[in-house]
């Protein structure tokens, strides 16, 4: 068996790990902080660690990295893609999206791959690989800052690149846990965002559990027979179902109910989507996060200029608050799935 990564651990389950190692929080918060919070691979000098300890932690838990095969930097907007293997040759890509401040979010991928086949999504053509465990979740964040100028840090992380998050619910929390921790990144619980198509189960268990992490729900049509061509989980899990576990998330943190929606020209940018949003999430606050599809097959393309402000128009009509979220880095296939594709010998290169 492979030892356990040091990276997959959050302060208290460090401490617990094993149980014949005289690990106390305190050294635990350390050994975290080295390794996560520095993203460094050795425990060397680490305060209150003896060399014996350090050594035999050291053979216990792995420190190994991702490696990084591609790299790409868009010359028009400053998106990077980086494109990771890990060491059973499954492929997954994560983005650095530049903020308006001096500092970078993080798109990560949860699986490599992803088995759900939404039509106009890249990765969903991959088909699943696997789930990640959460060290190659947070490692991917760590290889984004270790590339990073310390002038701009690294603040926010959106679980929104390869695969569906909830269907890697166990470690897509972990990561996050560690994400935030005070010994790991220090991201702030609401700068994380998780996004699902619609796990209805697991949209209910995160309620339940109370994270504070903002939760998206990847709508992209708010009419079921048309949600279904588009979003085959559909199939499953209505609309309704899914606005009233939505809305319920929304009363337990009090805030809006945020909706994500792919927008394709002559599909879902009709004044009937936007009274069908409305239709399912009445008397509270929405608010609708849109981004223009980006398919390189060409079954879907992105609105114009005037098709989108028609239908930002009917938003406004119907009361529901809406943000224009920018779709980064077309020069270096920064969509989802794209690299990972083109290294499969896709034609996207």
């Amino acid at each position: 068996m492979p030892p356990d990564h040091l990276r997959s651990q959050t302060p208290d389950s460090l401490a617990n790990l094993w149980p014949d190692l005289p690990l106390d929080p305190s050294i635990a918060r350390r050994v975290i902080a080295r390794v996560v919070g520095e993203g460094r691979d050795d425990l060397v000098g680490l305060r209150g660690l003896s060399h014996a300890l350090a050594a035999e932690i050291g053979r216990r838990g792995s420190t190994r990295r991702l490696s990084t095969i591609d790299r790409r930097e868009s010359a028009l907007d400053g998106f990077v893609k980086y494109l990771f293997r890990a060491e059973d040759g499954a492929l997954f890509e994560t983005v650095r999206i530049p903020l308006l401040a001096p500092r970078f979010s993080v798109c990560v991928s949860s699986q490599a791959g992803c088995a759900l086949d939404c039509s106009f999504c890249e990765t969903g053509r991959l088909g699943l690989t696997r789930n990640l465990e959460p060290w190659e979740i947070v490692e991917q964040v760590l290889a984004v800052k270790r590339d990073t100028p310390p002038d701009r840090p690294v603040t926010g992380c959106v679980f929104q690149g390869q695969g569906e998050p909830l269907q890697n619910y166990d470690a897509v929390i972990r990561a996050a846990l560690i994400l935030r921790d005070p010994s790991g990144l220090k991201i702030r619980g609401e700068a994380i965002t998780i996004s699902t198509v619609g796990l209805l189960p697991a949209i209910e268990r995160f309620t339940r559990e109370g994270h504070v992490y903002r939760l998206i729900l990847s709508l992209t049509s708010a009419l079921d027979a048309k949600r279904e061509m588009l979003v085959p989980l559909a199939k499953k899990y209505s609309v309704a179902e899914l606005a009233v576990a939505m809305r319920r998330h929304a009363d337990r943190h009090r805030g809006p109910v945020h909706l994500g929606w792919v927008l394709m020209s002559g599909v879902n940018t009709g004044e009937d989507e936007a009274e069908a949003i409305a239709r399912h999430f009445p008397g509270g606050p929405v608010r609708v996060h849109l981004i223009d599809v980006n398919d390189p097959s060409g079954r879907h393309r992105p609105p114009d200029d005037a098709e989108r402000g028609r239908f930002l128009d009917a938003l406004r009509a119907c009361g529901i608050a809406f943000v224009r979220r920018y779709s980064g880095g077309p020069d270096i296939h920064a969509a989802c799935g794209m690299l990972a594709s083109t290294a499969r010998g896709g034609r996207w290169a």
